[in-house]
């Protein structure tokens, strides 16, 4: 049964493809006129039109601007820590998480860790268009989200997307922990962390399914507004967004 704790959102995970398999962002070229923003000042975009150097898979282009570097945010419920994922450190905890029923119910990541390992693969071994990281509260790993380029993403297929938009995919690990209005601190404290280090980005982005009352009721708690119902391919969802002009009203 889909989860109904209200600071849970264990409904914002990646999009499946009909019959389960989670649709990748990661394969998709970087649109042309992204690409022209970035060439305008003289970078030269790896794997564009124009690059001629040999490529080693990793990319000289940060999409999210150093999510690792954002460092700590306080909130009243204690010091919180977006820590990008390490595959041999943190596999073991995030595969626990996708294996507990509540979570596999939207993330449908249930299995061996061979499962998580691989979804955590395409986003590490990806051009930085998502990053996995773990939710640490006051030392301890209790989250998991993946802070993503909405613009760049399937999502934006589905709405008016603008340049830098960024979404956030979340689930709170621990049964102990989900409640008790954490998932809304949390989601609000990510949120500010995002505009905080991405000047760029003008929105904060997050498409939960329109069912998941108790996940739309955490986004509204955290300052997002209720922008739309949108069709993705695996459900219909209430696209929920944080505007950086109403991040102190809301």
């Amino acid at each position: 049964m889909p989860p109904t704790d209200a600071s849970t959102d264990t409904g914002t995970g990646p999009h499946p493809r009909p019959g389960g398999e989670a649709e990748d962002t990661l394969d998709l070229r970087l649109p042309d006129d992204l690409i022209a923003q970035f060439t305008a000042g003289g970078a030269v975009v790896p794997g564009a039109p124009g690059d001629s150097r040999p490529h080693t898979g990793a990319t000289e282009l940060d999409l999210l601007d150093t999510v690792a570097a954002w460092g700590p945010a306080t909130t009243p419920i204690g010091d919180f820590h977006l820590i990008p994922v390490d595959i041999e450190r943190d596999l073991p905890l995030v595969a626990r998480w996708m294996n507990d029923p509540a979570v596999a119910a939207f993330w449908e990541l249930e299995g061996p860790e061979s499962v998580t390992a691989d979804h955590l693969h395409a986003q590490l071994d990806g051009d930085g268009r998502s990053v996995p990281c773990l939710g640490v509260l006051d030392g301890t790993p209790m989250s998991y989200f993946e802070i993503y380029r909405a613009d760049l993403d399937l999502l934006a297929r589905h709405y008016p997307a603008r340049p830098h938009d960024t979404g956030i995919h979340l689930l709170v690990g621990g049964v102990t922990d989900r409640g008790r209005g954490i998932g809304t601190t949390l989601l609000r404290a990510v949120a500010d962390l995002v505009l905080d280090h991405r000047p760029r980005c003008t929105r904060v982005i997050a498409e939960p399914d329109v069912r998941n009352t108790p996940s739309v009721s955490a986004f509204l708690g955290a300052g997002f507004r209720f922008s739309a119902e949108v069709e993705l391919p695996d459900k219909r969802a209430a696209l929920m967004v944080r505007d950086r002009t109403l991040r102190h009203v809301l």
